[in-house]
């Protein structure tokens, strides 16, 4: 759960200004060929990203508090979609080729920092301890901005199991979604799941930066999701550690159906869904591979 727990820090750190867009980029495999779905098997879940002020970055253990400064989450499909089929913030890093755009707060201190991107996988998160964390840090060092240094959380400890964005069944219909840990920062972004469009100007009509940068994009699946700016003020508020308890979904649940294995069922592909409540795919797996429960709402090619 922790930056740099594994190996240490990378041997260089890149320099990045207040206000710039990084752009991170993760993978769950070892290519980077955008044929292959970057968090993929059905790993639907929120992509966070955080930073810690850090002395050094080059040596930084991980152990100093981190401040969300975006998040791509979850957003309704239809009305009578259930959460699998819903957007999520892992479909949009797919149909970008495993990276996601994300802004520098404008009015962040300059200095050293660790960023923190974090993907969850919640197709197994129906019980305690299901949910999958994929991570990646980077040292960066931010020059310009401002001098806002916000409060921020602890990992291991921003997290429990028992969160409602952690341990959720996205098998039936969802009303919303809580993401783990603290708010986004006054000065970081919210993406909009799974909405294609322009890029929404902050507060004072200044203009925003593109979501995508044009020489990151991906082959002409790229989607672009609009950000929503969390509203700057001019002394941030200390963020709380402390996470909501609001429940995250509804309590409609789908009715369960017969999987399909006839006519037309074409064999699944390793890691995709074969079983569970309320699916209604195919349930006969590609050759080499065998349809595994993994709880009582999804089954596995695995």
């Amino acid at each position: 759960m922790r930056c740099n727990a594994n190996g240490g820090p990378a041997a260089s750190k890149c320099s990045v200004a207040a206000g710039q867009t990084v752009t991170v980029e993760m993978h769950q495999h070892a290519s980077r060929a955008c044929t292959e779905e970057a968090i993929g098997g059905a790993h639907y879940g929120p992509v966070l990203v955080y930073m810690s002020k850090v002395k050094d970055a080059a040596s930084a253990d991980g152990s100093d508090p981190f401040f969300k400064i975006f998040q791509d989450t979850w957003g309704k499909a239809s009305a009578t979609s259930q959460g699998s089929d819903d957007f999520w913030g892992t479909k949009d890093l797919n149909a970008n080729c495993g990276k996601m755009d994300v802004k520098i707060p404008m009015n962040l201190a300059p200095g050293d920092y660790l960023l923190r991107a974090e993907a969850i996988a919640l197709h197994a998160a129906g019980s305690a301890g299901g949910a999958q964390f994929y991570i990646t840090c980077y040292q960066v060092t931010v020059t310009g901005g401002g001098s806002s240094n916000p409060a921020g959380v602890t990992f291991p400890g921003a997290y429990k199991a028992s969160d409602p964005g952690v341990q959720i069944n996205i098998y039936q219909q969802m009303s919303e979604y809580v993401a783990p840990g603290p708010a986004v920062i006054p000065g970081g972004s919210e993406a909009v799941a799974g909405k294609v469009g322009s890029v929404a100007a902050p507060t004072g009509g200044a203009s925003a930066p593109a979501a995508t940068s044009s020489s990151q994009k991906a082959p002409a699946s790229t989607l672009v999701t609009s950000v929503k700016p969390v509203t700057p003020v001019a002394e941030p508020t200390p963020t709380k550690a402390a996470v909501s308890s609001k429940a995250a979904t509804s309590v409609k649940s789908s009715s369960t159906s017969a999987a399909g294995t006839g006519a037309g069922c074409t064999a699944v592909a390793k890691y995709q869904q074969c079983g569970g409540s309320g699916f209604k795919g195919c349930t006969t797996c590609a050759a080499g591979a065998t349809c595994k429960v993994q709880n009582a709402y999804y089954s596995q090619c695995l």
